[in-house]
């Protein structure tokens, strides 16, 4: 069984007023995505196209968020934990491949 990899990000922890938004992708090791970088190394238009191409050649992808009731309820760094965590059982389901999740 070949080993995938889930890469998850938050955006959204810096704004005083907002949700936190995380997204979760698994890569197609067949298809690479060149010009991967850090999203605000990049402009618009850039973060733009490689959007629609992750959503493209990815095996699985998912956005997932906590809200501004869930960050006051239960703090930032909570409520970031908590919608990465929502992303990665969304695409535990959505995925190609079977996974095997490991918690660290």
């Amino acid at each position: 069984m070949s080993r995938l990899v889930v890469g998850v990000d938050e955006a959204g922890r810096g704004p005083l007023a907002g949700p936190v938004v995380a997204a979760a992708v698994i890569l197609d090791p067949e298809q690479p995505v060149a010009g991967l970088a850090d999203s605000k190394a990049l402009d618009a238009n850039e973060r733009e196209r490689l959007a629609l191409l992750l959503q493209e050649r990815a095996l699985a992808w998912c956005v997932a968020v906590a809200s501004p009731a869930e960050i006051d309820a239960i703090n930032i760094l909570q409520a970031t934990m908590l919608a990465m965590k929502r992303g990665l059982q969304r695409k535990l389901r959505h995925s190609r491949r079977k996974l095997i999740v490991c918690k660290v």
